[in-house]
């Protein structure tokens, strides 16, 4: 299979209009303008996001024109796509703040030697009211409100913001500006680049294309996401990686290696022979996460993380220079208030699920309340594949 074959296929949900058009646009010899914009709506970026990401790589490797855009003025919205609810604002302060590392964290990934960044308030901080109501002309209403979420909150009688209306129309005004040939991007996001077809169209009259790339499975088996506290990082410590993956269900390693690596496809091929083979599904996820670890870090980190993973859970050893954490508190504090200060995770609701599916022990108990309080005092945690000593005072 050749490298335009392969960008067209592994982990394609869809091309628009067709793959057989951009084929042969990607043969024809033209430098195409290529886009993937990702909205600074958290402050990381996790390995769902890296599959359009590695779409990206690829195409500036046939030496295409590639923007990796984020989108700092659509985040002021926020995308609803794959959302029940409206999301909710966020400051420019809060925006500034999430995309700091997103450059550092796209370049285990990205050659932005290759690659331009940009950020679309460049543009569209600009527009004027009218510039806006032109811009709504070329679009529906009713194209948007039957959208499959959207039409099922008005249905249910929640709010719709007429702000949401507003963000494909900004995503299209970045194709427009940017006189795209390609947009890159999940597939939750076609509703919102076919918007850009729509301007590309309609004011450069030209045909451009689409390419929706497929979802990877969190943690837990749904779609990775923030919201679920089920997202492997990018910027996540090689040992956290490491046992996150390692914590998947057996089911997802074929897409991992699919999604979530540069394994070819032979490779990946041998290794799903091998699974039918009723091969031990444990020893090939270790060689999946030791190749996410290696391709996102390095070799020294990946047997690094490896060893520690044998260690502390195949061995049963407490791990040596885990870290030491010191909460100051007046009175009792409870479990999950403990593993939020502690930076163990991310928020109350990632502690109460990691609480309720079992995944927190103190002192070697398994902690089945997330209410539950402890007084003034040195322990020993363990939080998934995560050790700390806390000290409580």
């Amino acid at each position: 299979m050749d490298k335009i074959e392969e960008l067209l296929t592994r982990g394609v949900a869809n091309i628009i209009p067709n793959k057989a058009e951009l084929q042969k646009s990607l043969k024809s010899g033209k430098k195409l303008n290529i886009y993937l914009g990702i909205d600074p709506t958290a402050t990381k970026i996790h390995l769902g996001h890296a599959v359009p990401i590695r779409k990206l790589q690829a195409l500036a490797n046939l030496g295409h024109h590639v923007t990796f855009l984020i989108g700092d003025f659509t985040a002021l919205i926020g995308d609803t796509s794959d959302k029940e609810s409206e999301r909710p604002a966020l400051s420019q302060e809060e925006i500034k703040e999430n995309f700091k590392t997103y450059k550092e964290q796209a370049e285990k990934i990205l050659d932005f030697s290759r690659i331009k960044i940009r950020h679309n308030s460049e543009w569209l901080k600009n527009l004027s009211f009218q510039d806006i109501i032109k811009l709504t002309q070329h679009f529906s209403l009713g194209d948007f409100i039957s959208r499959e979420l959207i039409k099922k909150r008005l249905t249910n009688g929640s709010r719709v913001g007429l702000h949401e209306v507003l963000y494909p129309v900004m995503q299209g005004y970045d194709s427009h500006y940017m006189d795209t040939d390609l947009q890159i991007g999940a597939a939750d996001q076609t509703f919102n680049m076919q918007a850009g077809r729509t301007l590309i169209k309609d004011l450069h009259n030209k045909e451009s294309f689409i390419l929706a790339v497929d979802y990877l499975s969190g943690t837990d088996g749904r779609k990775m996401s923030k919201t679920w506290g089920n997202a492997i990082w990018l910027d996540d410590s090689p040992e956290d990686m490491y046992g996150k993956v390692m914590s998947l269900k057996d089911e997802l390693i074929i897409e991992y290696f699919t999604l979530a690596t540069n394994a070819t496809l032979e490779k990946i091929e041998e290794i799903s022979k091998r699974l039918k083979k009723d091969e031990n599904p444990m020893a090939i996820k270790k060689e999946l996460a030791y190749e996410i670890v290696r391709e996102l870090y390095d070799e020294n980190k990946a047997r690094e993380a490896e060893n520690y993973f044998e260690k502390a859970f195949q061995k049963g050893e407490t791990p040596e220079d885990i870290p030491n954490i010191n909460i100051k508190i007046q009175d009792k504090i409870s479990v999950s208030d403990i593993l939020l200060k502690a930076n163990l995770v991310s928020s109350k609701t990632e502690a109460k699920r990691l609480i309720e599916q079992g995944g927190v022990e103190i002192e070697g108990k398994r902690i089945n309340n997330p209410l539950e309080r402890l007084e003034k005092g040195n322990y020993n945690v363990r939080i998934g594949r995560k050790f700390a000593k806390i000290t409580i005072g």
